[in-house]
């Protein structure tokens, strides 16, 4: 019998590998925004088709761990690119030019909010309308983001979020007793913005989609203002 040969004592359980933990650290946001530009690129170079695009993105919404991540870019070049083992450390959030705030909250408790004109849009929207009315108009924002989430709750109330055309569009939700509708869109510029809508519409509504007509509108209220001029000049 070898007295220097060590045993192991039963039933003790081998201790996690460094890229187990890693894998099962929780997600943050930092880390989801980097998988989503790692799906964007591969979405641009034809590796995933638009179909594809959308349902790892919605996967990467919903991922609650490191490990959950990594697996929709398990098949991609930037997985394995100078990076042995997890393709996921702690990930810094990318700097942003200009102070902008990453989360914006909009709450209509019996009564009306809203974001509209010229303002800048966060990286996170929480939009929330109880017995109100909430409105989300990007169609005029400074997006400071390539990836912008809006959270739309609606407890018998509505909530009303309209885009640009030529950004793209994704959601995510449902509706219990009441209407969730998010009109997908997509963009015919691979570095356009990204606007994923995600919530839930009980009792109520949610609706999302892209501000169509605003340039004919532009044209015909110049039309107008012309007539005008010259109605006047006659009077």
């Amino acid at each position: 019998m070898d007295l220097h040969k060590q045993t192991e004592p039963r039933g003790a359980a081998a201790p996690a590998s460094a890229p187990a933990r890693v894998a099962e650290l929780r997600a943050s946001d930092a880390d989801r925004d980097r998988i989503a530009d790692i799906l964007r690129d591969a979405l641009a170079e034809g590796r995933l088709t638009a179909e594809e695009h959308a349902e790892r993105v919605e996967g990467v919404l919903n991922a609650k761990t490191v490990g959950e991540l990594e697996v929709f870019i398990r098949d991609l070049p930037a997985a394995h690119q100078g990076r042995p083992g997890p393709a996921y450390a702690s990930v810094p959030p990318r700097p942003q030019a200009g102070p902008v705030q990453a989360e914006d909250t909009v709450v209509a408790v019996f009564s009306a909010a809203g974001r509209r004109g010229r303002w800048r849009a966060g990286q996170r929207v929480h939009a929330y309308s109880v017995f109100g009315s909430v409105e989300i108009d990007l169609s005029e924002a400074i997006f400071e983001y390539q990836q912008v989430v809006i959270k739309a709750v609606s407890v018998f109330g509505d909530v009303q979020i309209r885009v640009p055309e030529n950004v793209t569009l994704r959601g995510t939700g449902g509706g219990v007793l009441g209407n969730f509708e998010v009109e997908t869109a997509d963009s015919a510029d691979p570095d356009a913005p990204v606007v994923y809508v995600d919530g839930w519409a009980v009792l109520g509504n949610v609706e999302a989609r892209p501000k169509r007509g605003k340039l004919v509108a532009d044209i015909l209220d110049r039309v107008q203002r012309k007539v005008d001029r010259k109605l006047r000049k006659h009077l």
